[in-house]
């Protein structure tokens, strides 16, 4: 790998920065708030990347709590029929760090080797979006840690992230930061996942749909800038980005909960209407595998 220093870091991460600045847009962030978001260091992401945001921004950091949830308040995503929501989905989603995550993922043949070529350019160097590229990648288990960092005065939350690492190799499998936004190609309030990235970020930016059964989906897929979807941005200052919408990048995530109290998950990737990923996820409660083991004693 080609270093070009500091500022402009690996070349094929420069050459990506360069695309994004080429093909987006320039924006605002003083009017198109919705694509601000923590931003990377050339040299990588890895596992210590919010704990070092915390120490530049003077925010507290704070883990382990079971009651930190991704989302605080989950009826702000779905105030119309919130009621109707699985309470095991729910529950997920305000107290995920009470939550055990067991994965495994299908790349369709013929995608597999494009996902080996990012892991090998992009995501080991960088220790960040290691998706699994086959079964043995996750075999020994996933570590899943919910993050929040702190305004010590107002007591604000800035950023909650979630941080997941396979802990047969220690990358890290996914470091984002999410939050609830609005955007102006949805009416309806949308979940936005940042991941940080060298000198900008990937932006995902899902609407909610609540199903029949009560089970739920997150649904990244638009037809133009400003739709949910998937969004590469560069930050050319602390105000003016340049953003890029990957329309044919599209993802759809259905939560729902099983007859024996778990929670799973079945997340499909799709490239030009083509999908190339599935993973599926198992989320176990710690609270209540404690219940059913004293039952059983």
């Amino acid at each position: 790998m080609f270093w070009l220093g500091e500022k402009r870091g690996y070349l094929t991460d420069w050459v990506t920065q360069q695309w994004v600045c080429l093909t987006g847009r320039l924006v605002d962030l003083e009017h198109d708030s919705w694509l601000d978001g923590p931003i990377g260091k050339t040299r990588g992401i890895g596992k210590h990347y919010f704990g070092e945001l915390a120490q530049e921004q003077g925010l507290e950091l704070l883990s382990s709590n079971p009651h930190t949830g991704l989302i605080q308040n989950f009826a702000s995503l779905t105030p119309t029929n919130s009621n109707n929501i699985q309470t095991g989905v729910r529950q997920f989603y305000e107290n995920t760090a009470d939550y055990d995550l067991d994965a495994w993922s299908q790349w369709s043949g013929v995608f597999r080797p494009f996902g080996g070529l990012l892991a090998a350019l992009f995501s080991r160097r960088l220790q960040q979006l290691n998706v699994p590229l086959s079964g043995l990648d996750t075999s020994r288990g996933i570590t899943s840690e919910i993050i929040q960092l702190v305004d010590p005065l107002s007591g604000e939350v800035r950023y909650t992230a979630w941080l997941r690492e396979l802990i047969g190799s220690d990358n890290v499998l996914y470091a984002g930061s999410y939050s609830v936004c609005r955007i102006p190609g949805c009416a309806s309030m949308c979940i936005k996942v940042v991941f940080p990235l060298p000198n900008g970020n990937g932006i995902v930016i899902m609407k909610p749909e609540v199903h029949k059964d009560g089970s739920f989906s997150v649904i990244s897929s638009g037809h133009q800038f400003g739709d949910p979807g998937f969004y590469f941005t560069v930050h050319r200052s602390a105000k003016q980005i340049y953003a890029r919408y990957v329309r044919p990048l599209r993802e759809h995530i259905h939560v729902y909960e099983t007859g024996s109290g778990d929670v799973r998950a079945n997340h499909v990737l799709t490239l030009w209407g083509l999908t190339f990923l599935k993973l599926h996820y198992r989320l176990i409660s710690r609270q209540l595998m404690t219940v059913a083991i004293r039952r059983s004693a």
